[in-house]
């Protein structure tokens, strides 16, 4: 692929920043994709022009054109997919699988929306509930709505998921009538500029879209009370969002997906063999090698019966010995590289932490690995590492640090559900809890002991065996996001995920009139 020269689409138009900029590089081999800058760029003008032309646009149309707009942006995305997928392998070092998971994902979340959209019909506002008498006659009546706030949607993704990332965000954004700017992790932004220049190009509402490729430079300082700012990405640098200056001055709202030490709880009901320890064994497999374990949702604490302990980790290395690590352009290839040399520091200092806590049971993180096809020194790669706790109750760095790569820790209890789920409950929250099990009381208590600390509940069983996809999926029916630690954020869930991006008002008056405004009025 020929380096490309990444711009920023603002103001309606595309621009490139002045100097040299950030390098971005193919993380299997270190060669360099493409550079990005966005030195001398005007953030508080692109931020004005979407307010009022992106934002006029949008909210002159129904929830049904919007939904046509997003259906048109998902038919956009799908016709150029076979680019954005090569981009994401010299890019993102995905192997194929996990680069389509990461641009179908886009694609699906853009088009639930656009349904959604359609099935919202000719209105602009959604009522929120029943109407309500508020005083001892009917006729002064009130009812709570959702209407367009008239600001900007900030977007500001992490490296993981440069596709997915930004359509979960901007779909509901765009639905609920605000027109977006999305500001990708600059080192694996090919991706993402790439299907910016393809919507743009399907010739969307003026100043609806706006891509910032590198650099947020004084982006956050031109914010105003109406916009609202959508973050993923580290615990720390959300902290850094919600304490900018200005974010606080003009009480942004600002929404947070973070760090998250999801968990999954294994039964002590399930066998070696049978069809639940199967579905266990094949979904944490995939949730702790794909992406090369750089997944929010990846499971990063396994909590096994003490007698069961031995045997998931015989299974689970099995599996893992047969993940053939490499070039991801290479068919026989189902591990990559970790996503930039940062990433590849921060997950050996991490292993180190965990390793006061735990002792390495599967994989050597001292290795020097020979990944096929790549020239030998290259590449930011790193092994399947599957350690085991020296004290479940008493692990504080294995409950207190995310190491975002292909790691996973195995830490014994009892088998009795309240332990399990006290256990699960030091990570402080997470995004996702699995509970693998076919015992109807064990997967009852475990589950309201465990879902007050998690965003979402994945229950495995015999039962959904052959329909189940798993915890690390994100579906844009259900919510994504979790407290505590996980950032204290919601996306997606359908129509929760539009509402986010709209002000709920409540409108009081005479009955009728209120009825008629709301488009309440009783047929």
């Amino acid at each position: 692929m020929t380096q490309v020269q990444i711009e920023s689409y603002l103001s309606g138009r595309w621009q490139a920043g002045t100097g040299p900029g950030a390098v971005l590089v193919n993380p299997a081999t270190e060669a360099p994709v493409a550079s990005a800058s966005t030195v001398g760029l005007d953030f508080g003008n692109a931020l004005a022009f979407a307010r009022t032309t992106g934002g006029a646009e949008l909210r002159a149309l129904t929830f049904a054109q919007r939904g046509a707009v997003l259906e048109r942006m998902s038919g956009a995305l799908h016709a150029a997919r076979e680019g954005l997928i090569e981009a994401q392998l010299v890019n993102g070092g995905c192997t194929r699988g996990d680069a389509k998971f990461d641009v179908d994902g886009a694609i699906g979340v853009l088009y639930h929306y656009a349904e959604l959209g359609k099935s919202l019909g000719d209105r602009r506002l959604l009522a929120d509930g029943e109407g309500i008498q508020l005083g001892r006659s009917p006729r002064f009546w009130g009812q709570h709505v959702y209407v367009p706030r008239r600001g900007v949607a900030v977007l500001i993704n992490a490296f993981n998921f440069p596709a997915w990332g930004f359509a979960e965000k901007a779909a509901c954004a765009l639905l609920a009538g605000m027109p977006v700017i999305t500001k990708p992790a600059t080192s694996t932004a090919l991706t993402a500029y790439l299907a910016t220049k393809v919507l743009v190009d399907a010739g969307l509402p003026p100043g609806i879209l706006s891509f910032v490729g590198g650099g947020s430079g004084d982006l956050l300082d031109h914010l105003q009370g109406q916009d609202i700012l959508s973050f993923t990405g580290s615990a720390n640098t959300g902290h850094k969002l919600r304490s900018h200056r200005r974010v606080v001055e003009a009480s942004v709202p600002v929404n947070v997906e973070a760090d998250s030490l999801n968990a999954a709880v294994l039964g002590p009901d399930v066998e070696l063999g049978s069809d639940t320890m199967q579905l266990f064994l094949r979904d944490l497999s995939r949730e702790i090698t794909q992406k090369t374990g750089q997944k929010c949702t990846a499971v990063r604490r396994i909590f096994v019966p003490a007698e069961r302990v031995d045997d998931v980790v015989a299974e689970l290395s099995a599996r893992f010995s047969e993940t053939v690590i490499g070039d991801p352009a290479l068919k026989e290839v189902r591990m990559g590289p970790l996503a930039s040399a940062d990433q590849l520091r921060d997950v050996r200092a991490g292993v180190e932490r965990l390793q006061k806590d735990a002792t390495v049971v599967y994989g050597d993180p001292q290795a020097k690995l020979a990944p096929l096809g790549v020239e030998p020194g290259r590449g930011y790669f790193f092994p399947v590492l599957l350690l085991k706790a020296k004290n479940s109750a008493h692990s504080p760095e294995v409950h207190s640090h995310e190491v975002f790569g292909p790691v996973a820790t195995v830490l014994p209890y009892s088998g009795k559900a309240e332990e399990a789920a006290e256990l699960v409950a030091l990570g402080g929250g997470g995004l996702v809890a699995s509970i693998f099990s076919d015992d109807r009381d064990f997967t009852e208590t475990a589950t309201l002991g465990i879902a007050p600390f998690h965003g979402r509940v994945y229950l495995g069983s015999a039962k959904v065996l052959e329909h189940a996809m798993g915890p690390g999926l994100v579906l844009p029916q259900t919510i994504h996001g979790g407290p505590g630690r996980a950032g204290g954020g919601e996306e997606l869930g359908g129509l929760r995920g539009v509402e986010h991006f709209m002000q709920r008002t409540a409108i009081q008056g005479s009955r009728p009139i209120v009825e008629h405004l709301t488009g309440t009025k009783p047929t």
